[in-house]
């Protein structure tokens, strides 16, 4: 298989396979449009993304690689929170800030598996909690004056 090189904004090069890169709308349009799959000395540059979570995306793609592409009635289907593989339950461990990172970059790149389990990750943080509770778990400051909170409850 092809080889491509990505960028990151850190200047770090990331050597892949380029099926694994096309997990990512984003870089399949860049290599299609752009005619960038031709040229083997191209590197696709990635401005919005650091290389510790360009690491982790390409961790994520490399295991997925194989993984069915989600069909129009995949998209139809109720949405749940619970259906969370183990090995991306696991994967998904990481602190806050590096979660939110990688929510971001999946958005950026367009990766929609990826960008599903984060987002399911953070909604299953908030499941059963007060107000309060998600406010203090992702450190959210609580700007209602006491009269609007009055209201509220």
């Amino acid at each position: 298989m092809p080889n491509i090189k990505l960028r990151s904004s850190d200047n770090e090069i990331f050597d892949i396979d380029v099926q694994i890169a096309k997990c990512s709308g984003t870089i399949k349009t860049m290599l299609e449009d752009c005619g960038m799959g031709n040229n083997d000395d191209a590197v696709v540059p990635l401005p919005n993304v650091n290389s510790a979570t360009l690491r982790k995306v390409l961790d994520w793609a490399e295991y997925h690689q194989d993984d069915p592409q989600p069909t129009e009635h995949d998209e139809e289907k109720e949405k749940r929170t619970d259906d969370i593989l183990p090995w991306d339950a696991d994967f998904l461990k990481m602190d806050q800030g590096a979660l939110f990172e990688l929510i971001l970059v999946a958005n950026y790149l367009d990766i929609k598996a990826l960008l599903d389990i984060a987002c399911k990750t953070i909604a299953n943080m908030m499941k059963g909690k007060t107000p309060a509770d998600i406010r203090q778990t992702f450190h959210i400051k609580n700007d209602f004056t006491s009269a609007e909170e009055k209201d509220i409850l």
